[in-house]
């Protein structure tokens, strides 16, 4: 067995990774880490106040170093923020890591986030805004991803046993 995550999320925002990590985490008996939760634990402030106050490529940093130290000493599931695979060191630390893209309409999206309250990526037209994105981001999720699931229409366990059989199969 190879060191580092047993599965990795990616996605865009409100395709849940983190609500269906944690899920997964569970089921399989592991610790749960999110990059964006361990960004606030590190420097005691919110991701939406990093990106407003510092700007984006500030926070992408900070992303970074959190997904390369998940990357080397995390076991568990890891889910990442949407914009990660933004990183070049970012993708290249995830090659050939168990990654599974949790792939989401922006109608679902939409749904889950409501009006993007919280979400300075999101502001002044969330819709708009998500579907730009998603579209600079689909080819690198799908670029890292061994498997990809469908969220739409799906309850957070309905997901999570979806990765669970992407993963058993990977493992097979």
């Amino acid at each position: 067995m190879t060191a580092g995550p047993l599965v990795v999320l990616v996605g865009p925002m409100g395709s849940g990774k983190s609500t269906v990590g944690a899920l997964l985490a569970e089921r399989l008996g592991v610790s749960f880490l999110d990059t964006d939760q361990e960004v606030e634990r590190r420097t005691g402030r919110t991701v939406a106040d990093i990106i407003t106050t510092d700007g984006e490529p500030a926070f992408r940093a900070l992303e970074h170093e959190a997904v390369a130290h998940a990357a080397a000493a995390h076991t568990g599931v890891l889910a990442l923020g949407g914009g990660a695979v933004l990183h070049a060191g970012t993708r290249a630390l995830l090659a050939g890591l168990p990654t599974v893209f949790l792939d989401v309409r922006v109608d679902e999206a939409m749904k889950r986030l409501g009006e993007g309250a919280g979400r300075p990526l999101l502001a002044d037209d969330p819709r708009r805004r998500w579907e730009r994105l998603m579209a600079d981001r689909r080819a690198l999720y799908l670029g890292l991803a061994r498997a990809v699931v469908a969220t739409d229409g799906r309850t957070p366990h309905e997901i999570e046993r979806a990765v669970t059989e992407e993963w058993e199969r990977e493992k097979a």
